[in-house]
């Protein structure tokens, strides 16, 4: 993996660069490589729901932009073509949670991403997205 730096941006950085929703509730990109991502977030006041604990919307949110900033590494445009979250453990205002994102599988313009939600050693959600690649105007011709 590779740490983000003010060099010439990637794919995923050049992506997450437009990401107003994730950079406007704190996430930072901590590490990125081929198929890798590592985010950091820190629950909020804002983010927290009737029940005093992190709202579920959020962190799949958190653990979209992972996969997102990991599935965008390799260069062509990549969108979710579907995921699911399920959610092991509550957050709470406060909590610094860690994302991090891992390539399973490539297979044509299709991929299949893990992304594991911690704080610290203790999981708190399991993603599993599935990410399809844009054709570009030249590939449709």
């Amino acid at each position: 993996m590779t740490q983000a730096t003010d060099a010439a941006p990637g794919p995923a950085e050049a992506m997450f660069a437009g990401d107003e929703a994730s950079r406007g509730l704190g996430i930072e990109v901590l590490e990125y490589g081929e198929g890798t991502a590592e985010l950091r977030m820190t629950v909020s006041p804002a983010m927290v729901n009737g029940h005093g604990t992190a709202h579920g919307g959020y962190l799949f949110l958190f653990a979209d932009t992972a996969f997102a900033c990991a599935c965008n590494s390799h260069g062509p445009v990549t969108v979710a073509a579907g995921a699911d979250i399920d959610f092991v453990a509550p957050a709470h205002e406060g909590d610094v949670l860690l994302a991090t994102a891992r390539e399973r599988t490539r297979f044509g313009r299709s991929g299949i991403y893990d992304v594991t939600i911690l704080r610290g050693d203790e999981v708190i959600a399991e993603f599993r997205g599935r990410s399809r690649s844009i054709r570009t105007v030249k590939e449709t011709r």
